[in-house]
């Protein structure tokens, strides 16, 4: 029997479809920490029920990018100092593993060159957004291809802080291309079979994130 020509059309539930554009907003910085999210509002922006509106909050507050606020009502989860810092460290340990894992089974890296071409032409464009997109499937392939699929799990959450830490640190004054300019080195080492060069360079690019004031875009405390 011949294979079917289209793949069936997949019917997404509402409640991921306003799951998804919450979480984009949020991890974007569109919504920021902090910000009151009311169910009618956000139910007559997204012209939905408040129905799937409660449910995508609920799923947001399983990921960890919302909580409930007693007698106030669900907002963006804040960002802590201690939090920013230790996702900023967490994030280091877990690109190292990936660079060694790569080297050590001579996992072949030229599908990063496309997310490093692409942070190249978002930062010349001066275009904020496309950049971070890029950033993301950048650090998405290097730990793809590390071939671990505890650390692929454990990577897709804390990413969703990284890439809200990134674009909240971008609106400062940083400039584009240098944070594109930290990608290339890091393939071409691994590239060369130098893995202690590799390690370092991810390493160094882990600080370039973190070398700002956590408490810039953290929640002052009360």
């Amino acid at each position: 029997m011949a294979s079917p020509a289209f793949d069936p059309i997949e019917q997404t539930p509402l409640r991921v479809q306003v799951a998804l554009r919450l979480r984009s907003a949020i991890v974007s910085g569109r919504l920021r920490p902090g910000e009151a999210l009311t169910e009618t509002a956000l139910a007559e922006q997204l012209n939905v029920s408040r129905a799937p509106i409660r449910e995508a909050l609920q799923d947001l507050e399983n990921d960890g990018l919302v909580e409930t606020v007693a007698y106030r009502g669900k907002r963006v989860k804040p960002l802590t100092v201690r939090e920013v810092v230790e996702i900023c460290e967490m994030r280091q340990r877990f690109e190292v593993m990936a660079v060694r894992r790569i080297a050590k089974h001579g996992t072949g890296v030229d599908a990063l060159w496309t997310p490093c071409r692409e942070m190249e032409a978002a930062a010349a464009g001066g275009d904020r957004e496309a950049l971070v997109t890029a950033d993301e499937a950048f650090h998405g392939t290097l730990i793809r291809l590390s071939d671990h699929e505890l650390l692929a799990q454990l990577w897709a959450g804390l990413y969703l802080r990284i890439h809200q830490i990134m674009s909240l640190r971008i609106d400062e004054d940083v400039d584009l291309a240098d944070i594109a300019g930290t990608h290339p080195p890091i393939v071409e080492a691994l590239q060369a079979g130098d893995v202690e060069a590799a390690v370092r360079r991810v390493a160094e690019h882990a600080d370039a994130l973190a070398d700002f004031d956590p408490a810039s875009i953290a929640e002052a405390p009360k």
